[in-house]
């Protein structure tokens, strides 16, 4: 057997030892391509979307990304030069912001939904894709200078949703940015048909720890209350399921709520809007 023969068996041996390893996580939130042909079995796939959202430069500044779970978007920061990517998140789904009811009931159903180390997934990408991202635990409300520093560049996916207070998030967030902010959430789609330039949201009430769902316009307005001037924004698209995602859920949602996903969005999937703002 020459040296290439053996390389080539080596190299087979540790995309055995990722695979497995991807297997042993019980969820993953990100679909992440962690070598060829070796992916995650992610609930959400961002990859065909990306080209979507409005990126500001990031080359050579310091980046954070809030809210990173698997890390999709810290890593896609870092690979477009980044000088330096930090990914805040919390610990433990218990810390997460539950409704009253959801908190007080078997913590089955929060471990079924969140995993029982949402870290874990972030620290196998880390370690197959070579990343040098650094991951902080850190709420969102609790972010400010004195405890991550400051950043050119801040981005947030799919967060707002999930918060009880999506305003003091982003207050927290305009602290610790000096930059440009990348806002990118999902929206409500039937409001943002009934009401183009009226900001509604649906409030949801911590149901399956989702709390306020706005339309387009309530998204921007929630981000130039906090304080962020908007730059440009996409237009509004739609994250495709991945191969992990729960079979209950792949419905989403009535006929009306995927018919107005597909009018807003011209895609099927869960809606979203990215907005590219300057912290002022």
């Amino acid at each position: 057997m020459d040296g290439t023969e053996t390389a080539s068996a080596a190299d087979g041996g540790e995309v055995d030892a990722l695979r497995r390893e991807i297997a042993s996580r019980g969820l993953w939130y990100h679909t992440l391509e962690l070598a060829p042909g070796v992916e995650t079995p992610g609930w959400f796939d961002l990859r065909p979307i990306l080209d979507r959202m409005p990126f500001p430069d990031v080359a050579g500044k310091r980046c954070l990304d809030v809210g990173p779970y698997d890390g999709f978007l810290a890593f896609e920061l870092e690979r477009r030069g980044a000088a330096e990517v930090v990914a805040a998140d919390i610990a433990h789904p218990s810390q997460w912001d539950w409704a009253p009811a959801s908190r007080a009931r078997n913590t089955e159903t929060q471990l079924q939904m969140a995993g029982s180390e949402p870290g874990g997934g972030f620290e196998i990408a880390k370690r197959a894709v070579g990343s040098s991202v650094e991951r902080v635990e850190v709420s969102v409300y609790d972010l400010a200078p004195e405890t991550v520093g400051e950043f050119e560049v801040v981005v947030c996916g799919s967060l707002l949703l999930h918060l009880r207070d999506p305003v003091g998030a982003l207050a927290a967030i305009h602290s610790v940015c000096r930059g440009h902010f990348l806002s990118a959430e999902q929206i409500n789609p039937e409001l943002s048909v009934l009401g183009p330039r009226r900001p509604l949201a649906q409030l949801r009430g911590g149901d399956r720890v989702q709390w306020w769902i706005p339309n387009v316009a309530a998204h921007r307005k929630l981000l130039s209350a906090s304080g962020f001037e908007i730059e440009r924004a996409a237009q509004p698209y739609a994250i495709p399921l991945g191969p992990g995602h729960p079979q209950y859920g792949r419905k989403l949602g009535s006929m009306a709520y995927r018919g107005a996903t597909r009018l807003v969005t011209r895609m099927a999937g869960v809606p979203h809007v990215a907005v590219l703002t300057r912290a002022v």
